[in-house]
């Protein structure tokens, strides 16, 4: 049976992609250090899954595998400050561990690399070929250089060492597991407006983003992961349908039936103003593209946080 490592694997798309990996039939071993995973994200997994406590910067002795998926990384806006250097140290050392692991293993390496590398972009929707616009000393550069770094790292490892490498550019995803606090659009509306307080929308809510469910999601990446033949490939992953943020807000005040107001605070630093993927590649390499539609995904989502917060 093919062993496959995921870092970060209690988190919230780590829990899912461990999920589905399972599924398929694969021998998962999950390494987290639990600082923003949970176990209970993976609880319904015990007995399926290895569950190792560790961090990838420093990582405990591993059991060997075929397939690595680089998931570690805490990727809340809300952290972005407080765990500046821990969020670097994922991507960085964290992701150089992994591959020196990959390379001794002979193992296939995926890198959950991010939207964030294209910062607050010039070139919309987004592809593959796109260069960025990044403030490499701004409040999201933690996150945002950490990811370029770590894309790069792998890029110097496939063709240095010639290591099947694969990057795979997450756009916002959202569904059930997400952490109630983690500062993202759709966890702080749905939690603000289950709990009747004012739904805060940054800057005048036009700015657009593209919002992905999270099963859509992991099954792109392990697509990405599993498939033969495409060394050093980097892919979009994310819904190319484009949605204003104020929208979106009035959308999840709607489906929760909500009393709260939907009121307007200050963009944050270097906020990008619209993100969308390109997905052609996913398309045409992998024969993806997201299935779960906005207001269906949210309704899940919802009665996720509903019986989370035992509203």
């Amino acid at each position: 049976m093919t062993r496959v490592l995921v870092t970060g694997g209690a988190g919230f798309l780590g829990s899912w992609l461990c999920e589905l990996l399972v599924s398929r039939g694969y021998a998962v071993v999950c390494l987290d250090n639990m600082s923003s995973g949970r176990r209970k994200n993976v609880e319904h997994l015990e007995g399926k899954i290895e569950v190792v406590e560790g961090d990838v910067a420093n990582p405990p002795t591993l059991p060997r595998a075929e397939i690595i998926f680089h998931l570690a990384s805490r990727a809340s806006p809300a952290d972005f400050k407080e765990h500046a250097i821990e969020i670097l140290k994922a991507n960085s050392l964290g992701t150089f561990r992994m591959l020196e692991l990959a390379e001794k293993w002979g193992a296939r390496f995926v890198f959950a690399s991010s939207s964030e590398v294209y910062g607050n972009p010039l070139q919309h929707p987004q592809t593959e070929e796109y260069w960025g616009n990044v403030n490499p000393i701004g409040v999201r550069s933690c996150y945002d250089e950490g990811k370029r770094f770590g894309e790069a790292l792998c890029m110097a490892y496939y063709r240095t060492h010639g290591l099947d490498v694969r990057v795979a550019r997450i756009f916002n995803t959202y569904g059930p597991r997400m952490r109630p606090g983690d500062g993202r659009v759709i966890s702080n509306f749905i939690v603000q407006a289950l709990k009747n307080e004012p739904i805060t929308v940054h800057g005048d809510g036009k700015q657009t983003r593209s919002f992905c469910y999270v099963e859509d999601l992991v099954e792109g990446l392990a697509r990405l992961g599993l498939k033969e033949g495409i060394e050093g490939t980097v892919v979009n992953l994310g819904n190319p349908e484009e949605r204003r943020i104020l929208e979106v807000a009035e959308l999840v005040k709607s489906l929760t039936r909500s009393s709260s107001r939907i009121i307007f605070i200050p963009k944050p630093e270097d906020d990008p103003q619209k993100r969308r993927p390109d997905i052609g590649r996913a398309k045409n390499l992998l024969g993806w593209e997201p299935k779960i539609p906005l207001e269906e995904g949210l309704i899940k989502t919802i009665e996720y946080f509903r019986k989370r917060l035992g509203l």
